[in-house]
């Protein structure tokens, strides 16, 4: 089933995109590093002043790790960008930069550059889910299962375990093995395991030296904010009323990537603490552009600001829609799902 475009009818096709995009993939290197250490610095900062704050007030550490929890979902946003190799020229010092800041994150930078390219080459095609994105099932398919597979979904879906309980286990539990690669090769495995060596000497000197409060108050408030914050944000990037899923042939590389992925219009400051990923639908038409050259590109071209454009408080329904409704092009809660049966 072909999807009509919500661009008006003169306007520039998505494959033709690329094309002009191009013009925006050169990284700036004293740029890219101004955004590395402003951020480092600026996590930190905070950081060490959460671990001086539990000494006054574990409620005040708590705080400072929740800001700093938007610190860490930047660091991770660099380190996607270095997994586009779209932060630096030279490949090879954006995969050790990401690798580093991948032991911030709790993810496996190798194992996540993998998993993540498989999501851009396979995003909105119904054919082609199951790594790197957010479980989706059609109407069609969910209205098939058994009752316990139907009960297990909607758990799935929930926004408690989907933006709660998910994230933890993504970057706690999850990240810790090569899933989805567990046979692809040993560098998956040297990129967890090692990864997960880096992590455990870490959490080990922080107990060491500020004890259980440490990890608590410090370590655990900034993780679980980013974790929970970084799912939400990819969950919306795609997971939207209007978003794109056909099946192949009628799948189109650059038309999932214009039309099934949203232009998230977040207010400033959670756009800088994001790193513009907001801006996704340009990024899925070229993953090389830098993040901070993407408000470049909507300046310059206004036909991709409204594209899929939602602001905050519009957000919030997409954690209800839960359905891929083929027959309508549309993402659906249950309660409509319900009706439609």
């Amino acid at each position: 089933m072909h999807r009509t475009t919500t661009l008006p009818p003169d306007d520039t096709a998505a494959r033709d995109w690329v094309r002009i995009l191009a013009a925006y993939r050169d990284p700036d290197p004293l740029r890219s590093l101004w955004e590395i250490g402003v951020t480092v610095v600026g996590f930190i900062v905070l950081w060490i002043a959460a671990w001086h704050a539990v000494q006054i007030s574990w409620l005040l550490a708590v705080a400072l790790g929740v800001v700093n929890g938007g610190f860490l979902v930047r660091l991770f946003a660099i380190q996607h960008d270095c997994g586009h190799g779209s932060f630096f020229t030279n490949r090879h010092l954006s995969d050790w930069i990401g690798r580093i800041l991948g032991t911030v994150t709790l993810t496996p930078y190798d194992v996540w550059r993998r998993t993540h390219a498989l999501h851009h080459s396979h995003a909105g095609n119904l054919d082609r889910r199951g790594i790197g994105d957010v479980h989706t099932l059609t109407l069609a398919e969910y209205q098939a299962l058994p009752r316990f597979s139907a009960f297990m979904y909607r758990v799935y879906r929930n926004p408690l375990v989907m933006f709660g309980l998910g994230p933890t286990w993504l970057f706690f539990v999850q990240n810790r093995l090569p899933l989805g690669l567990m046979t692809a090769g040993r560098v998956y495995w040297v990129s967890a395991m090692v990864t997960n060596l880096v992590i455990a000497t870490a959490l080990a000197l922080i107990f060491w030296f500020g004890g259980w409060e440490a990890l608590v108050f410090v370590f655990l408030p900034p993780t679980l904010v980013a974790a929970s914050a970084g799912v939400w944000l990819f969950y919306v990037q795609h997971q939207f009323e209007t978003t794109m899923w056909e099946h192949d042939p009628d799948w189109q590389l650059h038309e999932a990537a214009l039309h099934g992925s949203s232009h998230y219009d977040l207010p400033l400051v959670l756009r800088w603490m994001t790193a513009n990923i907001g801006i996704h639908h340009v990024h899925h038409l070229y993953s090389r552009i830098p993040f901070y050259r993407l408000p470049d590109v909507l300046r310059d071209h206004q036909e991709l600001v409204e594209v899929s454009r939602m602001t905050l408080r519009q957000s919030l329904k997409c954690a209800t829609l839960d359905l891929w409704d083929a027959e309508r092009n549309r993402l659906i809660s249950f309660r409509q799902a319900r009706l439609a049966a």
